[in-house]
């Protein structure tokens, strides 16, 4: 891992995180051509695809529900006994993010408010590559089906021998996943976005995925709605000299063993222990059966030591992690100076681990510092908010002349005869107009009634030096 040392005037930077930020341009040049490939030429291309990458293309796409059902027989009950203790937290936690419409009534009689209605259709993505992700199939699910979307999909790709997880397939019963594809890639993006004779196409795509995954949900975004575009795992960890330096070990290799791009970070104000970590580290990745995985990642991982607990706070802020452990004395006087982090975990007793499968709260999280800006997955991505506006004569006769004046101050004549005519119709008493053609004489004085022509837009003089 390597060294950064905060000292005198120095403060950690985004150019210290050496993060690649955008998707290589010839990664999303190759998912735009599978892509614009299944949405012309829809099955066809699908299952050239599937053969060519997965090497195994299923007869029939969806998977057969009693298959899914069955899945829960193949697998050991104490499996099945935690999916649903998961599944029990994750839905209880996140049934308290519903929103509600509301609507609110002004004394003039305007009525205010935002109608908050489910999305129709979603597709989960489920990685089936390096690992197995059944958890993944509970946290994108779960929320989904609380915000009461009606038609969830599953799409996770096969193994070279055409089979499925059953740990995977047994998530899904579980959450109560509608439909399932064996397909996934690029290539499945592009049929959940689009749509082919096998595969009905959804309104939002959200879980992770690979680098062609992520591309091709970059490129349909717009077309469907995607929940983000996430790039590599990773975890922060703040630790002074309270921490322990084995379950700080751990706790980076949990984060490290998902993938060779996976990063971590490790942030310190007690110079003492990355030494002690890093030895602790290498007495515990020789026994892991994904010993290379964790130690390609580890190999790019960043420690940071800083001078004080408040500069390291800083740091982390400028690092903005997917996922932060809090490893100090007083963790939640900390939690307070946390600005960016996707998920906090406080207190030496608070695993990552936990959060990944069965605490409650999401974990499809941000990454690569977008934490900065964005939020964990919930269930506030499932629904769609439509602000509703009712205006009363009473209200109407209050708020247009404010509303001309900024529209005549935007030259809009169209905007301010829509408020002005219905202004008229208030002054007169009336509801609609009798005469229409005396109605559209004189528009423009109706428009605006404190200028007879459009106005011009004042300017300052401005002369470039």
């Amino acid at each position: 891992m390597r060294t950064i040392e905060l000292r005198g005037d120095r403060a950690l930077t985004n150019e210290d995180l050496e993060r690649k930020g955008a998707l290589p341009e010839s990664v999303m040049e190759s998912a735009k051509a599978i892509v614009d490939d299944v949405r012309e030429r829809g099955d066809e291309a699908l299952r050239a695809y599937c053969t060519k990458f997965d090497g195994a293309c299923p007869e029939d796409f969806r998977v057969d529900d009693e298959v899914v059902r069955g899945a829960l027989d193949m697998v050991d009950p104490e499996f099945v006994s935690a999916l649903r203790r998961a599944y029990d937290q994750i839905r209880d936690f996140h049934e308290r993010e519903v929103e509600q419409s509301w609507f609110s009534a002004k004394p003039d009689g305007t009525i205010l408010g935002v109608k908050v209605t489910p999305v129709p259709s979603v597709a989960v993505y489920v990685p089936g590559g390096r690992a197995q992700y059944p958890s993944t199939v509970l946290m994108d699910t779960i929320p989904a089906k609380v915000a009461g979307v009606g038609r969830v999909i599953m799409l996770t790709p096969p193994q070279r021998d055409g089979s499925l997880s059953a740990y995977t397939l047994a998530a899904a019963a579980v959450a109560g996943v509608d439909e399932v594809y064996a397909v996934g890639g690029a290539q499945a993006i592009a049929a959940a976005a689009y749509g082919t004779e096998s595969i009905p196409k959804v309104v939002k795509i959200v879980g992770p995925g690979n680098a062609y995954v992520a591309a091709a949900k970059r490129y349909v975004s717009g077309d469907v709605g995607i929940d983000m575009v996430a790039g590599p795992s990773e975890v922060c960890v703040l630790a002074d000299s309270t921490a322990d330096p084995v379950v700080v070990a751990a706790d980076l290799m949990a984060q490290a063993e998902h993938d060779p791009m996976a990063t971590c970070y490790l942030v310190t104000c007690d110079p003492a222990l990355p030494a002690r970590v890093e030895e602790a580290t290498e007495r515990l990745v020789s026994q892991s059966p994904r010993e290379e995985i964790t130690r390609a990642s580890l190999e790019h991982g960043v420690v940071v030591v800083a001078e004080d607990l408040e500069r390291a706070v800083d740091a982390v802020n400028v690092v903005a992690p997917e996922h932060l452990e809090l490893h100090t004395a007083n963790a939640f006087d900390v939690l307070g100076s946390i600005e960016n982090a996707g998920a906090i975990f406080v207190g030496p007793w608070s695993s990552e681990p936990l959060g990944d499968y069965v605490a409650g709260p999401n974990h499809t999280l941000p990454t690569g510092g977008t934490a900065a800006f964005s939020n964990p997955l919930g269930v506030y991505d499932f629904v769609k908010r439509s602000s509703v506006i009712s205006y009363s004569p009473a209200g109407l006769a209050a708020d247009a002349p404010a509303a001309q004046t900024l529209a005549q101050g935007e030259g809009l004549w169209a905007h301010a005869l829509s408020v002005g005519l219905r202004r008229r119709l208030v002054e007169e008493g009336a509801e609609r107009f009798d005469d229409p053609v005396a109605a559209c004489e004189d528009a423009t004085r109706t428009a605006w009634p404190q200028a007879l022509e459009a106005p011009g837009t004042p300017r300052l003089d401005f002369k470039v030096r």
